[in-house]
Parts: structure tokens; sequence; C-alpha cells
């Protein structure tokens, strides 16, 4: 809750992970949820089980970092 999405991005940027950061075109949605961004990951069918892997361990990174 208390690290914002721009800081996770650029974290896993530097890991190798590319996500999105920000408002993705739909501020009531986030003012309804009182965030102010959001970062996501994109997956499709070009994505394997490898891809999903190594991001969720980046993400566990991310989260003890700034934990």
């Amino acid at each position: 809750d208390d690290i914002h999405a721009h800081e996770v991005a650029s974290f896993l940027d530097v890991e190798g992970i590319a996500v999105r950061a920000g408002h993705h075109c739909c501020q009531p949605l986030m003012k309804f949820l009182n965030v102010s961004s959001t970062a996501r990951a994109s997956i499709g069918m070009y994505t394997n089980k490898s891809d999903v892997d190594i991001f969720v361990k980046a993400l566990d990174k991310a989260i003890t970092f700034f934990d």
C-alpha cells in the first residue's frame, strides 16, 4: 500500500521486467478505489511459464526491497 506504482515499475525494469504503471485511462475507477496509480503486467499467447516465474521472482524481490 505504501509503494507507488512507478517505484515498482522502475524496480522491475532494472530486473528486466516491463510493466505499465499509471492510471491506465480509468481515473474514475482509480478515484473510486482510492488509489493514485497501479502497475500491471500484460501477458499474451507468447508468454510462457518461465516468463511468469521470472516475473513472480522479481516481484518477490521488489516486495522484500521495499518492505
